[in-house]
């Protein structure tokens, strides 16, 4: 038997190079077309099957676990694959991302069977799973929730309609909300590892961008209004990852 970690690192490793250096756009278009009846389904299927060879024979693994493994991550693959390019919006984001989430969980799965010891009662009470949900509870909490706090605050201060006008027509449709996520993503991330220096960085980064766009505008209240929803920003989410970093005992520095 093994370490839970020890199976489960080598085996996601061969998954990305598998589904992300050692597939061809040639091959995930041939898919899409093709279905059920591209060579290339299979032969990529098959290629993460057989690939994870390598770390069963490096970590010693019997050749019955070994045979089943291949066997299990070569059909689970297909039958993941397929459903995921006769989808009708296959290609959006939520379906790639359903469609990892899956892949992962049938490895996390085998590597759970060969573990040595492991329980979900085990893994549940492990200090590192308690860590670990607070940390993804925190990363959740600074996306949508924030976002709709910023929003409510905002909402008391309404901007010009020339300010308004020129915004929806020159900017990306939501760009400004996945700039707030991403921001708020990298502060978050700087304040549990304790650079603050870094946090620096990206509000000065982000400053330099907005200069321009803001200097052109007529109306202060555009400047106000983006000041406002950044300060409130920056400020949910260092708080956020202060507190989770007391939580998990990380030294502040």
């Amino acid at each position: 038997m093994f370490n839970f970690f020890d199976v489960l690192i080598p085996f996601l490793m061969i998954h990305i190079i598998c589904d992300f250096y050692l597939q061809p756009n040639q091959w995930v278009e041939a898919k899409k077309k093709y279905t059920y009846r591209s060579t290339e389904l299979y032969f990529h299927s098959l290629l993460h099957g057989v690939a994870l060879l390598v770390p069963a024979i490096a970590l010693g693994i019997d050749w019955r676990s070994t045979t089943c493994l291949v066997v299990i991550v070569t059909v689970s693959h297909f039958i993941i694959d397929l459903w995921k390019v006769r989808a009708r919006n296959g290609g959006n984001f939520s379906y790639f991302i359903i469609d990892q989430t899956l892949h992962v969980s049938v490895l996390v799965a085998i590597a759970f069977h060969m573990a040595d010891g492991v329980t979900i009662d085990a893994v549940l009470q492990d200090e590192k799973f308690s860590d670990g949900v607070m940390v993804v509870f925190a990363y959740l909490l600074i996306l949508k929730p924030t976002s709709i706090v910023i929003g409510s605050v905002l909402s008391k201060f309404p901007i010009s309609d020339k300010d308004t006008n020129t915004t929806s027509i020159s900017g990306l449709i939501a760009g400004g909300e996945l700039i707030g996520y991403l921001e708020r993503v990298l502060i978050l991330t700087f304040t549990l590892v304790g650079s603050y220096a870094a946090v620096g960085f990206v509000l000065a980064a982000k400053s330099i961008f907005r200069f321009g766009e803001l200097n052109k505008s007529d109306d202060r209240s555009m400047t106000e209004y983006v000041l406002i929803g950044s300060l409130i920003s920056v400020v949910l989410t260092t708080l956020v990852g202060t507190l989770i970093s007391l939580g998990l005992d990380v030294e502040i520095k």
